[in-house]
């Protein structure tokens, strides 16, 4: 279903025959299997990008409304029933392999939306999340991604703002007729450096509440053909004393989160700039079922 966070089967928000020979080629299985077969047997190309304007998005949810979200074999981070979903968004700069060095300021600069569930540590990961589903603004892109990774299986959206107006920032994701899901926020910088209430019960102040929703070192998702997982080794070292905590200009809009989320308010912060890499990416193996 277009813009469901259940599946990653990717829908082209471009219509006609372009838009369906992208839809048909990225959900190729037999080109998929081919790939792995080829990359498994190469060592894996470390991809590096200079993040910018990082805005995160978290809301405190009741776990029982996101569980059958959870693919089997993953045990959900949640304390007294509740657990932690994000979605942040930011734009890369130089995006490409760490090997070009230099030279990656000739790649492009995407933006890109996260949407995210916390895990607990586990046998293949000690800090990881649950990508429910990735939306990037360039075919390309969304492309490289689909066809070379199985870590990322990203969607194209249809309509991708995401701004510095000055004060704070503004985005608007939209899916069209694609598999992208939407949402429409506005935030503004806040000086208050506090927690919202409800996360209070969960971390003992700002320091360690945006150490652990931002501090990750890997991220599990769903193969976009068959019923397994992969999961991507990642380095993103926040420095948490730049963080800029954030406020919204009215509620955020999303026909994706609302039986999710509510009108539940979630905590915001923003990070201006960070390094980010790709280290490392295999599938996992299939879990035994009982």
């Amino acid at each position: 279903m277009a813009g469901s966070l259940e599946g990653n089967r990717f829908i082209s928000p471009r219509p006609g025959l372009f838009g369906r020979g992208f839809t048909a080629l990225l959900n190729c299985t037999a080109l998929l299997r081919l790939r792995r077969q080829v990359f498994s047997r190469l060592p894996f190309l470390k991809l590096a990008s200079d993040v910018r304007d990082v805005v995160y998005l978290n809301w405190l949810v009741d776990t029982q409304k996101v569980e059958h979200l959870l693919p089997q074999g993953l045990d959900l981070w949640q304390r007294d029933g509740r657990t932690v979903l994000t979605v942040l968004t930011y734009r890369h700069g130089g995006f490409g392999p760490e090997l070009a060095g230099s030279m990656r300021r000739f790649f492009g600069a995407p933006l890109q939306s996260n949407w995210r569930l916390y895990l607990e540590a586990g046998a293949h990961c000690e800090s990881s999340v649950l990508f429910l589903s990735n939306i990037m603004d360039s075919a390309l892109y969304v492309a490289g991604a689909r066809l070379c990774s199985d870590a990322l299986p990203t969607h194209l959206a249809d309509r991708f703002h995401h701004e510095w107006t000055g004060d704070g920032y503004t985005t608007e994701i939209t899916g069209g007729q694609g598999s992208a899901p939407d949402i429409r926020y506005a935030v503004s910088r806040s000086g208050r450096y506090e927690l919202p209430g409800d996360f209070t019960g969960l971390f003992s102040g700002w320091n360690e509440a945006v150490s652990a929703l931002a501090l990750r070192d890997s991220a599990v998702a769903r193969l976009a053909d068959r019923d397994q997982l992969a999961i991507a080794g990642i380095e993103l070292p926040v420095d948490v004393t730049t963080v800029v905590p954030l406020e919204l200009k009215g509620a955020p809009q999303s026909r994706a989160l609302q039986d999710i989320v509510g009108d539940v308010i979630p905590f915001c912060f923003a990070v201006p700039q960070v390094k980010f890499r790709v280290l490392s990416e295999h599938v996992l193996p299939s879990p035994r079922r009982s």
